[in-house]
């Protein structure tokens, strides 16, 4: 009896010290938040943007970015689901997080039980590009020109299970047509390919073709948003849902994570935290100057980010398995 009270108060107890710590929480420490790609790319300047913005409502406590990149972000992902669940180490990843479970047949994690769920960042969008010499000068003209090469057609990507590489099985699983992928270890190898014409299509984000429909160096056909967007550089530019291609939608979201298991407190004060980041001016700015869309959906919510990746684990899966491609 006597060694089941003493136990008793030492749970009590650490459940206490767990208590003081959550409510401290960010107790004049660094946060880390883990990037699990190569610094420079389309998600290490979201994190890098995020982190200015989240400085001032975490109390001032300097949000640093390590970057873990290697084997389609699983590396960094996984490091992060070792963590200290204690709100000091954080994940941010993009739509990889939907689409690993279908590119990898085996995960040192689980994308939907292994982590907390903070919140939604943003959308970018896609858009479609060519080569400057493909004839074809719109959507409507482009869907002749593929039907007349089927075959032939090279579709490039920045490798397995990158953002373009996922537009491109969506792509073709949409029309119906299989192309040549022709992947490259990164996205600019890929553009600079299709400028010079090696490769025929892209479909990629608005963060890394942008400067390049604006120069008239690619030809660009649609976004891949349910609406036009308002960057000037593409706000011509029309959707492949009106161009006719329905019901085609994707965006390359991000997305905050913590380790399994963080105290409810710490989790509550990170989550508002991001939400008072996401209406911050400059983060804003910042964001809409590479093409994104801030969330302010339910999405922000931690439930809701939870349920939405889910439902992109399922609307990928299938589409990744369909075409046989795995990352491992």
């Amino acid at each position: 009896m006597h060694k089941l009270l003493s136990l008793t108060v030492l749970a009590a107890a650490a459940l206490g010290a767990i208590g003081v710590q959550a409510q401290d929480f960010p107790a004049g420490k660094p946060v880390t938040i883990v990037v699990p790609f190569t610094a420079g790319g389309p998600t290490d300047r979201v994190a890098r943007d995020l982190a200015e913005a989240l400085r001032k409502p975490l109390g001032g406590v300097s949000v640093i970015i390590e970057n873990a990149a290697g084997a389609g972000s699983t590396i960094g992902t996984a490091k992060v689901a070792r963590a200290n669940p204690d709100g000091y180490t954080l994940l941010l990843n993009h739509i990889g997080m939907a689409t690993m479970p279908g590119l990898y047949r085996k995960l040192p994690f689980k994308v939907e039980s292994d982590f907390e769920y903070l919140g939604i960042i943003n959308d970018v969008p896609m858009t479609l590009i060519a080569k400057p010499a493909l004839p074809a000068n719109t959507y409507k003209e482009l869907t002749g020109w593929i039907a007349d090469n089927k075959g032939k057609i090279n579709l490039g990507n920045a490798g397995v299970g990158s953002a373009s590489h996922l537009c491109g099985l969506l792509f073709q699983s949409a029309t119906k047509v299989e192309m040549t992928p022709v992947p490259y270890k990164g996205t600019a190898p890929a553009i600079a390919d299709l400028i010079g014409g090696q490769i025929d299509l892209l479909c990629d984000q608005t963060t890394n073709t942008t400067s390049q429909i604006e120069a008239k160096k690619v030809k660009a056909y649609a976004v891949t948003t349910d609406k036009r967007l308002t960057t000037p550089a593409l706000k011509d530019l029309p959707t492949l849902a009106e161009s006719g291609l329905k019901d085609f939608q994707v965006t390359i979201w991000h997305g905050l994570y913590a380790p399994k298991g963080t105290p409810a407190p710490v989790l509550k004060k990170i989550s508002d935290a991001l939400k008072v980041a996401l209406k911050d001016p400059e983060f804003v700015k910042k964001e809409e100057g590479l093409g994104a869309v801030i969330a302010n959906d339910k999405r922000v919510e931690p439930a809701g980010h939870k349920e939405f990746v889910a439902a992109e684990i399922a609307k990928w899966t299938p589409i990744i398995k369909n075409a046989g491609v795995y990352a491992d």
